[in-house]
């Protein structure tokens, strides 16, 4: 992510540079006599986040399933008549 710092004035007369830079997922601090008022940064991010590669096996024997997993449920767990 980039910052860029703009005084109030180059923000009025840039703002639609400005969104469009936020929007790309760079963040716009407006500030008047060098002082920050106001950060425009987008509510969510455009750009696609880079996701880690997932990798095959790495969690091996880390996780089971029982048994009977897939076997039928008994009725009284339908009906709730035990």
């Amino acid at each position: 992510m980039i910052t860029k710092t703009v005084t109030i004035h180059e923000a009025q007369t840039q703002i639609s540079e400005l969104l469009t830079f936020a929007l790309e997922g760079n963040e716009v601090i407006i500030a008047d006599d060098n002082k920050p008022l106001v950060r425009l940064a987008p509510i969510s991010s455009t750009k696609k986040k880079h996701k880690k590669k997932r990798v095959a096996g790495l969690h091996e024997g880390k996780g089971w399933v029982s048994e009977d997993f897939d076997d039928p449920l008994p009725d009284d767990f339908w009906t709730d008549s035990k």
